[in-house]
Formats: C-alpha cells, sequence, structure tokens
C-alpha cells in the first residue's frame, strides 16, 4: 500500500485547541449579523453527516457530478494526460475520486481536507482501490498556503475540487482560494506543462429545488447544520443550548445563493472560551453560503482567480457542471 502517514499542520494552542477554530468563532459570534464560516462544519461527525446529505433524495449535486464524471472519462484524459500528481482539495469522496483517478492515470495523490479522522480513512480507502498510487495525504486548511511533499516536485499537477464547494464562498474569498490553489499547484518546473484545476460549480435553477436540497424532509442537513454547534460546545467548552436552534434554508435571489442559518426559538445565552453571548428570539447564525453559477458567472470567478477556462461539461439535466481551466499566464496589461 503506497500510503505515506498524514502530515499534519495545525496550530494549536497549550490546551490542544485549534486558534483558528477558536478565533473565527469568537469573532464571528460577535459580530451583528452572528456567522461562521462553513469550513468548520468538518469534524469527523459533520464529514460523515454530509455524505448522508449527498445520499438524500433532494440533494441531487453529487448525483449529477458523479454523472459527468462516469460520462467524461475518456475526455479527461485526452485534456489532462496520465503522470500528473493530482491534489484535492477536500478529502476524496468514495464516489467521485475514483472516477477520476481511474480516468485519468496520475502519478501520485495528495489528498489535502481540515478533518484529520476523515482525511484519514478516505486516504486509507482510496490506497487500498488504488494499491500502487503514492498516496500523501495533508491535515491542513486548504484556504491557507499548503506546501505539497517533496515527491510530487517536478511532476504536473491538476486540482481537484469537487461538489461545488466554491459556491461556499463569497466571490471575493472565492477569488483569493482559486489564487491560492494557483499558487499551491504552481508547475512542474520544466515549463511545459502548466497547472491545471477541475473544479465542480452548482448551476442556478429553480429555487424550490435549491432550497429543499438544502433543506431534506429526513432533517440530514438540519442535523449536520447543528453538529457546528456540538463542535463548538465539544472543542472550544461551550454551553449553547442546541436543541433551541433551528435549521434554516433561504433563497437569496439577489446575488444567487442559498443561505443557511441556525436560528434561536428563544433568548438564549451562552458562553464560549469563557465568553458570553446572547442572541433574541428569531436572531440566527449564518452558518453557509451555496453560491450558484451559470457559463458567463463560472468563467468570471475563474478568470478572476488566475484560471482559464478550457472544457465545460454538465449533466443531462444540466444542472451541474464540471469545468477544467489551466493557470493563466501573469499579466499586467490586457
Amino acid at each position: 500500500m503506497a500510503l505515506e502517514q498524514a502530515v499534519r499542520i495545525v496550530d494549536e494552542d497549550a490546551s490542544g485547541i485549534d486558534r483558528a477554530f477558536r478565533d473565527d468563532v469568537l469573532k464571528g459570534l460577535s459580530q451583528v449579523q452572528k456567522a461562521v464560516p462553513a469550513r468548520w462544519f468538518y469534524d469527523a461527525r459533520g464529514s460523515r453527516l454530509f455524505e448522508d446529505i449527498t445520499r438524500t433524495p433532494e440533494y441531487y449535486p453529487t448525483r449529477a457530478e458523479t454523472e459527468i464524471l462516469r460520462a467524461a472519462g475518456v475526455e479527461f484524459l485526452s485534456r489532462v494526460g496520465a503522470g500528473r500528481a493530482v491534489v484535492e482539495f477536500g478529502s476524496g469522496s468514495s464516489a467521485k475520486t475514483p472516477l477520476l483517478l481511474e480516468a485519468i492515470a496520475p502519478a501520485a495523490y495528495v489528498p489535502i481536507d481540515i478533518s484529520g479522522d476523515f482525511l484519514r480513512e478516505s486516504a486509507e480507502s482510496l490506497a487500498q482501490a488504488f494499491p500502487d498510487l503514492a498516496t500523501f495525504p495533508i491535515e491542513a486548511d486548504f484556504t491557507k498556503p499548503v506546501t505539497l511533499p517533496a515527491a510530487v516536485a517536478g511532476m504536473p499537477r491538476l486540482g481537484f475540487f469537487p461538489g461545488s464547494t466554491i459556491g461556499n464562498l463569497v466571490p471575493r474569498t472565492a477569488v483569493d482560494l482559486l489564487r491560492q490553489m494557483r499558487d499551491t499547484l504552481g508547475n512542474d518546473g520544466s515549463g511545459q506543462a502548466c497547472a491545471q484545476l477541475l473544479i465542480g460549480m452548482d448551476r442556478i435553477k429553480d429555487p424550490d429545488i435549491l432550497i429543499a436540497a438544502y433543506d431534506d424532509k429526513g432533517g440530514v442537513t438540519a442535523a449536520f447544520n447543528r453538529n457546528l454547534l456540538t463542535r463548538i460546545n465539544n472543542e472550544l467548552g461551550g454551553d449553547l443550548p442546541v436543541d433551541k436552534f433551528v435549521h434554516r434554508a433561504v433563497w437569496n435571489d439577489d446575488i444567487a445563493r442559498i443561505e443557511m442559518h441556525l436560528e434561536a426559538v428563544e433568548p438564549l445565552q451562552f458562553s464560549i472560551c469563557e465568553q458570553s453571548f446572547f442572541m433574541a428570539k428569531g436572531e440566527t447564525i449564518h452558518t453557509e453560503n451555496s453560491h450558484k453559477y451559470d457559463r458567463r458567472s463560472a468563467a468570471a470567478l475563474l478568470l478572476a482567480g488566475g484560471w482559464t477556462p478550457i472544457t465545460r461539461w454538465t449533466d443531462g439535466d444540466e444542472r451541474f457542471m464540471v469545468i477544467l481551466a489551466e493557470a493563466s499566464p501573469l499579466r499586467t496589461a490586457p
């Protein structure tokens, strides 16, 4: 099994608390519109709950993207070529990542994820499925600079960012992340093979379909949303009354995004890291955005982030798109 031990890049204080998690939570809950970045959903339980979400009848993105990955395998190989190092931003799922790895015969696989337990589980599963593929898991926040393993130096790189995770970020932050990915992937050092990025983006569609996808009848998304509060209690010594919050999903048409919130059902007072907070009845914690794109807005976002779209694929119902882009040459003029 060609699986290296996971490299861990997490900034913890003396008590083992993730400083970035603590700072984001305390800062976010001190704002007028309380908010916590969506990346903190993904502890081990949150990651498993998200996998459960992808199997709900209402959540179409995973099925649509999987359809694309199954259908476009031959095209991926012709466009990407064999022998690249695949760098996945977010641990690979059991459904989608193998389809890409099978299609393009990579030289190495580098999954990067903020949830160490889920990262190790998924990396071990993929290593068993691809025993000859060198795998180098990295436990880190991929929105920050990440140094790739020395073993992939000199290899052309393909970034893989499925699942429309880019939609969780407001445009300014999304552009920053795309630029960060460009810097992380770089090129192979020869000047002959530019870095590429294969990215999933969800398309704008009927709001009723969108809302249902983020508020399934079985309550899995609601459990996923509230698990963030449980994580805060467990890891930051909080005492949030989890059962006093309800899950809300709303469509914001002005900026083409689904918003997820946790709404207080009564006046609440709680503490986190010995800092006190108050919420009025009906006040919310904004926990996630999921921006939706059309062809032009997707291209504009990628170009702003330093990537030139090359090819775009959609599923049969045109609900979702996967775009292959290439690192754009740095320019100082039109």
